[in-house]
């Protein structure tokens, strides 16, 4: 399952990348700096540990093994081991990865997965079909847009995540799936058996704009992405474009090299597009084999723009000539090399061993990537969900009720106030929505009202006119493309 779009409400959708979030990865590391063991294992006598060192660390092994009240197994102890030495780097992008979590890693930067092809949300607590993918074995066997889906093999699905109700629909390749699928208007659920399949995962949309401005929306750069993004430039271009906006906003990163492929062709032979900075000051800077785009390009950015992001954004300012749009992104100035062979049996570890520099030299850890043209999205754009823990009524105080005024508000139907206290006005614009939606005017706001304003206030948000990043991105080009 995949899904695709954009939107900044956490209830719309779950991000199925937690593995790779604000991660800049080399696959290879002597892609750029050689590392000095060559990937070979070190051996005790080598690691800087003395033997008194680790006498200390067995004999506190043992102590735990079979003095310790509470004990713990073997397995529990060396992985705990491993992640407070870890934990004592300080540094939050260096990670251990026992064996499954290190397979599903992996998985998360392939250009596929294995399942049926389904982009799925939650609605009321139940998961649903936002539509199938084309082609997909999901759309073959007859799998629509709203199908909620109730059980997977028999095990229903109630109170489970997101995550946890995909984890069980996904499945190797050629293997049959058992869905419960409730259709809307139907009086009883019907059973469905799907058999899964490689499914591609999207991660680049691009449209043609008016006044010939193509957009290029990237949503995280795997392993595919480069491939997709060139095929979609010369899409573009073949249809006569003027000028280019490439959407990173929320996009977390990825893989190093990937973003090094897209930004190439658009800066001039010569040019730096990144540089590489290891521990001794050591820098390398990865220089563009190019030509150079003779149309202007605009990067949109926000505040989960990060890592790869912050690289194409840096990278097409700094080098290319190309203006950033939006807001300071996340701040994110260093490298992950995933180390596994060392390890030696499937678990890995994920260790920040560089920092990149922009083509001029900058550091932007922790600092972010300033847009040079800087636009702020309505507030209800960053809303959160309503908590549903009890109805909202007159008198009321809390953030509940601040995020209440702010969608009423956005969706046309003003508050006098949005400190978060339920006033006469904030039940008044209460029962106009409830009105105009058809729900009983009470002024309070009960789960399906909720539910309406949170279906409301995501349309608001999909409907590009609402997008004033965009708008301004559009703008900008309009003034100067001919």
């Amino acid at each position: 399952m995949t899904f695709k779009g954009r939107t900044v409400l956490a209830f719309i959708l779950i991000a199925m990348f937690a593995g790779s979030v604000l991660t800049l990865t080399i696959l290879e590391p002597s892609l750029f700096l050689e590392r000095k063991t060559g990937g070979a294992p070190v051996s005790a006598n080598d690691s800087g540990l003395s033997m008194k060192d680790l006498n200390k660390i067995i004999a506190t092994y043992n102590l735990i093994r079979h003095r310790s009240l509470s004990g713990a197994d073997h397995d529990k102890l060396v992985n705990g081991a491993i992640n407070g030495m870890l934990a004592a780097v300080g540094d939050p992008y260096t990670a251990y990865m026992d064996k499954e979590e290190a397979r599903k890693f992996d998985e998360n930067l392939n250009p596929t997965f294995q399942g049926i092809g389904a982009e799925v949300t939650m609605v009321n607590g139940r998961v649903t079909v936002v539509s199938p993918i084309k082609g997909s074995p999901a759309e073959k066997v007859g799998i629509h847009a709203h199908d909620v889906i109730l059980s997977v093999n028999g095990e229903k699905l109630d109170g489970l995540t997101l995550n946890e109700a995909v984890s069980k629909i996904r499945g190797p390749k050629g293997t049959q799936v058992r869905l419960e699928i409730l259709r809307a208007g139907a009086g009883e659920p019907v059973e469905i058996i799907v058999v899964r399949d490689d499914i591609p995962r999207e991660t680049v949309y691009a449209e043609m704009l008016d006044g010939q401005i193509g957009k290029i929306e990237v949503q995280q750069f795997l392993e595919n992405t480069a491939k997709r993004f060139a095929e979609e430039l010369a899409s573009l271009e073949s249809q006569g474009m003027k000028g280019l906006i490439i959407d990173v906003r929320n996009d977390p990163g990825g893989i190093l090299p990937v973003v090094v492929n897209m930004v190439e062709p658009f800066i001039p032979k010569g040019k730096p597009i990144v540089q590489i900075e290891n521990r001794e000051g050591k820098r390398e800077p990865t220089l563009s084999k190019g030509e150079g785009k003779p149309y202007p390009v605009v990067v949109l950015i926000n505040k989960g723009s990060a890592s790869a992001s912050e690289i194409l954004a840096s990278a097409l300012r700094e080098a290319a000539g190309g203006r950033v749009i939006g807001e300071t992104s996340f701040g994110k100035g260093t490298v992950q090399v995933t180390f596994q062979q060392e390890l030696g049996d499937g678990s890995n570890i994920r260790m920040t061993v560089y920092k990149w520099l922009t083509p001029d030299g900058n550091w932007i850890d922790k600092v972010g990537v300033t847009p040079d043209i800087a636009v702020e999205q309505p507030d209800y754009f960053k809303v959160a969900p309503l908590s549903r823990k009890t109805t909202l009524k007159s008198d009321m105080i809390g953030d509940d009720v601040k995020n209440l005024q702010i969608m009423l508000n956005g969706l046309g139907f003003p508050t006098d106030r949005t400190d978060g206290y339920f006033s006469e006005k904030t039940a008044a614009a209460v029962k106009s929505f409830q009105s105009r939606n058809g729900l009983p005017a009470t002024g309070e706001v009960d789960v399906e009202t909720a539910n309406k304003l949170e279906e409301a206030i995501i349309a608001q948000i999909r409907d590009p006119k609402n997008d004033r990043q965009l708008e301004a991105a559009i703008n900008y080009l309009k003034g100067i493309v001919q």
